[in-house]
């Protein structure tokens, strides 16, 4: 792409890592991460104890996502250790908490030269392989001469209007990649036309859905489950048209359990509780929902509790603009999957939802409590079946695990 604007962000780009220093260094300053945090963005991490590989991922879902993977790789190759990074302080955490032997946690350097440089002098990786859309020209252009994976790579109709306009750089990254494995047909395309080789290209494969569909289902409730709405993960603006298609929708739904996505909005969705004409349970209190019309599920992993209990699940930030969440937890538990019009962040698996029959798409915030009056038991119990069915159909070809492994020495 050519343009004024094109040559701003080419002019910018290389402005970004100095703008994240000086943003680690204000928090730093501020006490608002660990200690260790600007130590590890400079690359100043402990030494490896045996020939490494190199995973990153930007936080707590790409992580999570890929965990199946790098413990097949560390089962294939016996004495082979991991440095698995991530830009968050919680994402860092939950990998230290799995304690997975051989494995180490750090923050991801910053793309300058001197961080760069002395992870790769520390660690040696025998390869890079990164998770979604972590895509650093400079860590690819540091890395070269050792293999580079993409692996659930996923490249939005938004995020590749963005790439386009830097299509030069954004060309010489991913002409460096050696194995690529996308979420999607729309993301491999995508990422093609911003220069992938085509070659490099293995099947997609949906990470999360792999991952999820791996987990163990928690026995459902004894309570009906047909009498139970879920809205899960949900953002401001969502609750307000939930509370009021729940009380249009008493005829089917007992109870309604309020997730909202960021935790720290509980005071503010309790008072819509309350303003809607209920009166609210905090699970942070240590309540829990058998006696409540409507409770607020405002603690950090337990989500599925709540997914084992409703057979009804709106999965939020569909209904306002936030490109969605993934379907594929409440499919995995059989819930009647409800979503809006905003889904772009997750399109391919609400299309095979869509072709399954495994949910039901809402046109706008008026629909939903009409929506919610049609679901009998018999149809609730239909559209979960179908949705958990495509879970396991739609997880994807995992032979991209096998070329991964191929790029690595046996006696590693």
């Amino acid at each position: 792409m050519t343009g004024p604007r094109a040559a701003l962000m080419r002019a910018l780009l290389p402005l970004v890592p100095w703008i994240m220093l000086a943003v680690t260094l204000w928090r730093w300053l501020l006490r608002r991460e660990p200690a260790v945090a600007l130590a590890e963005r400079m690359g100043h991490l402990p030494l490896p104890v045996g020939p490494a590989i190199w995973l990153h991922g930007a936080s707590n879902g790409e992580l999570a996502s890929a965990r199946w993977v790098l413990e097949a790789v560390l089962a294939a190759r016996p004495g082979l250790v991991a440095l698995v990074t991530t830009n968050t302080a919680t994402a860092r955490a939950m990998v230290q908490a799995w304690a997975l032997p051989g494995v180490t946690a750090a923050f991801a350097p910053l793309d300058l030269d001197g961080p760069l440089r002395r992870v790769l002098k520390r660690w040696q990786p025998l390869a890079l392989i990164t998770v979604e859309g972590e895509i650093y020209p400079r860590r690819f252009a540091l890395c070269a001469g050792r293999p580079i994976a993409l692996i659930g790579a996923r490249m939005s109709e938004q995020s590749f209007r963005a790439w386009r306009d830097l299509q030069p750089v954004m060309a010489r990254a991913l002409a460096r990649v050696t194995l690529c494995s996308a979420q999607d047909e729309a993301s491999s395309r995508r990422l093609r036309d911003l220069g992938l080789p085509a070659a490099v290209l293995s099947a997609p494969c949906d990470l999360k859905a792999v991952a999820i569909a791996r987990l163990p289902v928690l026995e459902p409730s004894a309570t009906p489950r047909s009498r139970w709405l879920l809205a899960a993960s949900t953002h401001a603006g969502e609750e307000e048209i939930v509370l009021q298609a729940f009380a249009a929708a008493r005829d089917r739904f007992d109870h309604l359990i309020l997730a909202p996505r960021h935790p720290r909005r509980a005071d503010a969705v309790a008072a819509l509780i309350r303003a809607a004409g209920f009166q609210p349970r905090l699970r942070s209190t240590g309540a829990l929902p058998e006696v409540s019309e409507v409770f607020l599920a405002d603690t950090m992993g337990e989500m599925d509790l709540w997914y084992a209990r409703c057979g009804t699940c709106l999965v939020g930030g569909s209904l306002v603009p936030r490109g969605g969440h993934t379907p594929w937890e409440p499919a995995r538990f059989g819930c009647a999957i409800l979503h809006g019009p905003f889904v772009e962040n997750f399109a391919g698996p609400y299309a095979a939802l869509a072709a399954a029959g495994g949910a039901v798409a809402l046109v706008g915030p008026d629909a939903l409590g009409p929506t919610l009056r049609t679901l009998a038991p018999l149809r609730q119990q239909a559209l979960g079946q179908a949705a958990a069915q495509t879970l396991h159909d739609d997880a994807g070809d995992v032979s991209f695990l096998h070329n991964i492994l191929m790029l690595l020495p046996f006696d590693a």
